[in-house]
């Protein structure tokens, strides 16, 4: 029997598919006045995160991600960094983005990949609608460095893009293979990851292409430092997460990170990156953990107080203010 297709045109009309129809995260729905419901302490949701949605989901398998392809369940029905990401015709969301930016309350929008054939004409077709109604607002894409080349990269940066996030999650190529790549039957592969973060950095130019990294996934803390180390170099920002088990994944039994670590790493990550420490002033156990750090106690005990070294790392607004808060990645 012959294979049946079904046109793009009606699956989207069926399915409500991207790129006419796009998730948004929970906080910028309420934001933008398509959900009700109020945000925790009335915290400011001030960048609009969107999500690609396709009925089969993501084609990657990462053990930890809410969208993972051999997740039990519908996509409709999953989690994405522990909330839901309820879907709206995307000219919809266009145009309340516009309405917000009218009123001088959108920081900055965020078009996310997921892993599929039709991302990056989707991704383009989905940015273009969003700089038409609000040519103003600052755009980030936040991509599937597996999908992409210098091409596409180009492409991206023509619509209006001004910054490229990119999933590494891991901080080294073992752990990225154990949990995202083909260890567990994923595409994605480290050293392509790393030609694509500087291939961007090359374009986008410095501070303008950021690195996810997430805490927890088995990685040491010399995995890390020598990790923040290393962007740090290049002028590439690293943007922290605290790994925290989404229910559903293969990882969902695995504990968070104790506090003490995440906000130990959150410090020396600071410190690496306002030249406050060189990596070099820090001793490791037998096991790689944190066990010392030669620097100032005035430098400490500044950074600690003034608080920022534990601020939620994200892109930034028009003003250079960090408008990505992301309470449940963080």
């Amino acid at each position: 029997m012959a294979k049946v297709t079904t046109p793009a045109r009606w699956q989207s009309e069926q399915f409500q598919i991207s790129p006419e129809h796009i998730r948004i995260s929970t906080a910028a729905a309420i934001a933008l006045g398509l959900k009700s419901g109020r945000v925790y302490r009335d915290a400011h949701c001030g960048c609009v995160n969107l999500l690609e949605h396709y009925p089969q989901g993501c084609f990657a398998n990462c053990v930890y991600c809410g969208l993972a392809r051999e997740r039990p369940g519908v996509p409709e029905d999953n989690t994405f960094i522990r909330v839901a990401w309820p879907l709206y015709p995307t000219q919809l969301v266009a145009d309340k983005i516009a309405e917000r930016e009218r009123d001088g309350k959108i920081g900055r929008v965020c078009v996310s990949q997921v892993q599929d054939h039709r991302a990056n004409d989707d991704l383009i077709e989905i940015v273009d609608r969003v700089h038409r109604s609000a040519p103003a607002v600052p755009l980030s894409a936040l991509v599937s460095a597996t999908l992409l080349d210098q091409v596409w990269l180009r492409r991206i940066q023509a619509t209006g893009v001004d910054i490229i996030g990119i999933g590494l999650d891991a901080a080294t190529e073992a752990v990225f293979n154990q949990t995202r790549g083909k260890d567990v039957r994923s595409p994605h592969d480290w050293n392509h990851h790393w030609r694509i973060i500087r291939a961007a950095r090359e374009l986008y130019g410095p501070m303008n292409v950021n690195c996810h990294i997430i805490v927890g996934l088995g990685e040491t803390d010399r995995d890390l430092v020598n990790l923040f180390a290393q962007l740090h170099a290049e002028q590439i920002a690293g943007y922290l997460f605290s790994f925290n088990p989404e229910p559903g994944s293969a990882m969902q039994t695995n504990p968070r990170q104790p506090i003490r670590r995440w906000r130990r790493v959150q410090l020396v990550k600071y410190l690496i990156e306002n030249d406050k420490l060189s990596p070099d002033a820090i001793e490791f156990d037998a096991d790689g953990n944190m066990a010392n750090m030669d620097a100032p106690g005035q430098i400490l005990s500044q950074a600690i107080a003034a608080g920022f070294a534990f601020m939620t790392n994200g892109c930034p607004d028009r003003r250079g203010n960090m408008t990505c808060n992301r309470p449940y990645g963080s």
